[in-house]
């Protein structure tokens, strides 16, 4: 039987306990019976991986995978998989690069097919790496059939932490946090940004971003948000627009002028312990 997350309570205060209680319950879900045979599979298996085909043809070891970057629904979409494997990301050419979902983008350049003469699956550590990944995404899964906006703020520091990590100057990175479907939801929930600018000219979406977060949080650096203070700000301010846009009860300045009027002990009551579309827009 699968472990099943604990969310005794939604919004910010839900959040908290969350928190308090993850890596309890992230241990207890990776050790679950479903995750760690499917685990096992791969940390046996994947170091006889060489080709794309040798992993698309084995679905158990493609599905850790690609729920390893919170893929799971492209499992049968193999011809897809292979091209975006088989290119690799090198080329500006290549079609993970051409996606807007960058989550494709990291899993080609995870494996190395199309960018390395051996793929990384040789190396010691690629399993470990990619489990890590799994149980992570898995747990976050778990968590979203629940709650999505927990999945969301549950993904925002390692999808963060790779954006960072992966670009260079921050021009680079705010492309690649708006490439990100799910880091994007909470950027414009916790801006007040409404999701139809994307539909707007990405140079022009990039500024709007950058300039609403430098009138709500004081900076203008997807870096910033990859400091403790500052993300505890953007899950806060995302989990109480989102919560206030759900039951209608708040509405922009309201919802902020509640967030500020909330002392973080009031946040700390929770009960003690007993989370894509493809986006195959085009850049």
């Amino acid at each position: 039987m699968s472990f099943q997350p604990v969310l005794p309570i939604s919004g910010y205060a839900g959040w908290r306990f969350l928190e308090r209680t993850l890596d309890n319950q992230q241990s207890a879900f990776s050790k679950s019976l479903p995750v760690a045979r499917a685990t096992d599979y791969f940390r046996a298996n994947i170091a006889n991986v060489r080709t794309v085909d040798d992993l698309v043809n084995d679905r158990r070891l493609l599905s850790v995978a690609l729920g390893a970057f919170g893929l799971d629904d492209d499992i049968n979409n193999k011809f897809f998989i292979r091209k975006i494997l088989e290119e690799g990301t090198i080329k500006d050419s290549a079609l993970a690069n051409r996606l807007a979902d960058n989550r494709y983008a990291e899993l080609s350049r995870a494996f190395g097919f199309g960018d390395r003469p051996l793929p990384r699956t040789t190396l010691s550590s690629f399993a470990t790496e990619t489990i890590t990944r799994y149980e992570r995404q898995q747990f976050e899964k778990a968590v979203g059939t629940q709650d999505n906006n927990m999945r969301l703020a549950l993904n925002l520091q390692s999808g963060l932490a790779d954006i960072a990590g992966r670009n260079g100057s921050d021009g680079a990175q705010w492309f690649a946090m708006m490439g990100n479907l799910p880091l994007r939801k909470v950027f414009e929930n916790a801006l007040g940004l409404p999701a139809s600018i994307g539909t707007i000219d990405v140079d022009r979406q990039r500024d709007m971003f950058r300039a609403r977060s430098k009138a709500v949080f004081g900076t203008d650096r997807i870096a910033d948000f990859t400091e403790k203070s500052t993300q505890d700000k953007l899950v806060r301010m995302f989990l109480v627009r989102s919560e206030a846009l759900q039951t209608g009860g708040l509405t922009g300045a309201n919802a902020a002028l509640t967030l500020l009027q909330s002392a973080p002990s009031r946040f700390s009551r929770a009960p003690s312990p007993t989370m894509f579309n493809r986006g195959f827009a085009f850049r």
